[in-house]
């Protein structure tokens, strides 16, 4: 994915709410469970860190391998994920 689409995705995240919250139980799998289904319905999504800020690089980049997604930005410590949609889904 290049910076040019990058910078779209990130004006298209910029009025979504984050649909998980990362606290003090991490990245279990309800989390990501629940990142996978977001990403299944929305493709793009904001993901919040109230814990574990100092880690979030690290950690959101597992998240993008676990579910198969593309990191697009880290603003604060908030992430913006983009998977595309699979057809028939």
């Amino acid at each position: 994915m290049n910076s040019k689409q990058r910078s779209i995705l990130r004006a298209r995240a910029h009025n979504l709410n984050p649909v998980v919250i990362i606290g003090k139980n991490g990245t279990n799998q309800g989390a990501i469970k629940n990142i996978d289904m977001a990403l299944k319905a929305q493709e793009l999504i904001k993901v919040k860190f109230i814990e574990y800020k100092k880690d979030k690089k690290i950690i959101s980049e597992s998240i993008a391998k676990k579910v198969g997604a593309t990191l697009i930005s880290i603003i604060g410590h908030t992430i913006i994920f983009y998977r595309k949609r699979q057809h028939g889904t």
